[in-house]
């Protein structure tokens, strides 16, 4: 029996459920079966939002990877932690802006998912991609360091050197050579499983896959090979492979789930840290991807299974993002805040009990992003504004913005900065007043501006 809304926080607070967090790298909005592709085969995670919620306008926190995983550990904004660019970043050390000196690192004073469950009585593990800490020193920053009781296969690193064992990644002992690094990390997660089937417990499983190098399985590989269809949105094999390894492990997950009776007190979670990279698959109808200023770098899958709160085959159309996961895991948990801790996210609580509609428990108008960045996937300096159905983009260049209406323009085809200024202006008011309140760090002039390099790189982009 499905939950009232107002009651789902008190039954929990009684009983605490199991989460299992799974994040996928790299994997775009249209990656999936039940998100609308017809090539990449994913059954497993389709049966999980058959069983559960998919929303269908959820974002990540940026558009790349280690804000977006800052802010799902954290509840803020990544402007709020000044964790703004992938760590380390890249350098364009000719480009017109400089960026600000933002913060390489997760810092340990932020009370991370793991460290707020920890009064409850929860036992916690991080079995993947970390990427939250700075090159020199980066141990110390490690999740172990962060309230999890255990890292695996987490590290500095943003990408595996293989996927294939041997590894070469410090926290995690290699396995039988040609082993797979997907099929490993959720070995490991169900070891933890079993071991913590009588008392709570928080499973983080940042999946490596998909982001690059990308390599798969051959025999997988061959079967998404006879049918690619070059031309289709969705055409390669190798990445198809990857996501269909990944699919297969969410499901041996839930297998595992069901045959030891923990799946009806485990909420899992699935989603991704940033849209998907364009060099391998397409965001259609999205506007590009990874990297970008655009719908397409920022719009993510989202999946929760709640038992007893979701209703099954449910879907939920209202904006949501990533930060919104940290105080949506603690209603779960039944555990609070720290007083006067700064959370950006809200709860989905709310959405989860209510059949995704809105209800008056859901007070929150607007949705930012600031990255004072360059990257490689087209994004110059920007921040931007999610209002209803509004979404509004500043470059920091030259003060540029632009207008869409994401309702009957989802691609962002149409600029409608021109024709309806007040509703500019009062966007770009709302975007400035958010920045200043979160302390946002913003791209300064570069004195080794190289105008010749500038219009080289945009003529090879």
């Amino acid at each position: 029996m499905l939950l009232q809304p107002l009651a789902f926080a008190q039954a929990q607070r009684r009983q605490p459920v199991n989460v299992i967090l799974i994040l996928a790298d790299d994997l775009g909005w249209t990656d999936l079966g039940c998100y609308g592709s017809r090539f990449y085969q994913t059954p497993n995670i389709d049966r999980l939002a058959a069983e559960g919620m998919r929303f269908t306008q959820a974002y990540s926190a940026c558009t790349v990877c280690s804000p977006s995983r800052a802010a799902i550990l954290t509840g803020k904004y990544p402007a709020r932690l000044h964790l703004t660019d992938f760590i380390p970043g890249a350098r364009f050390s000719w480009a017109r802006l400089r960026p600000p000196d933002w913060t390489a690192r997760l810092p340990l004073e932020e009370r991370t998912l793991a460290e707020a469950l920890k009064p409850r009585g929860y036992s916690s593990a991080s079995i993947g991609k970390w990427h939250l800490a700075a090159l020199t020193g980066s141990e110390a920053y490690y999740p172990e360091k962060q309230g999890f009781d255990r890292n695996v296969a987490g590290t500095f690193r943003g990408l595996p050197p293989s996927y294939f064992s041997p590894y070469r990644i410090d926290t995690l002992p290699d396995g039988p050579k040609g082993e797979y690094l997907t099929d490993r990390e959720v070995t490991e997660t169900l070891r933890f499983i079993d071991e913590h089937q009588d008392r709570p417990f928080f499973v983080y499983l940042p999946h490596h896959t998909v982001h690059t190098p990308v390599q798969a399985k051959a025999e997988t590989i061959e079967r998404y090979r006879r049918k690619s269809q070059t031309g289709a949105a969705h055409h390669h094999p190798v990445y198809a492979a990857m996501i269909d390894s990944l699919d297969e492990n969410v499901g041996r997950v839930l297998r595992r789930l069901k045959e030891t009776g923990l799946d009806q007190r485990t909420a899992v979670i699935f989603t991704s840290d940033n849209g998907g990279l364009l060099s391998y698959t397409s965001n259609a109808p999205l506007r590009a991807g990874k990297g970008s200023a655009y719908e397409g770098g920022v719009r993510v899958p989202l999946i929760v299974r709640w038992p007893g709160v979701t209703a099954p085959g449910s879907e939920c159309g209202v904006p949501v993002i990533g930060m919104d996961l940290y105080p949506t895991v603690l209603d779960m948990a039944g555990a609070s805040l720290e007083p006067g801790q700064t959370v950006d996210g809200v709860s989905l609580g709310p959405l989860l009990a209510g059949g995704g509609k809105r209800s008056q428990n859901w007070r929150r108008e607007a949705l930012y992003w600031h990255y004072p960045h360059y990257h490689t996937g087209g994004a110059t300096p920007y921040s931007a504004v999610r209002w209803g159905d509004w979404r509004m983009v500043e470059f920091q260049e030259d003060g540029r913005v632009e207008l869409y209406n994401l309702k009957d323009d989802v691609g962002e085809s149409r600029d409608l900065s021109k024709k309806l200024p007040e509703r500019t202006r009062e966007l770009r008011e709302r975007l400035h007043a958010w920045r200043k309140e979160v302390g946002a760090q913003m791209a300064v002039p570069n004195p080794n501006y190289d105008p010749a390099r500038e219009r080289e790189n945009e003529r090879r982009r």
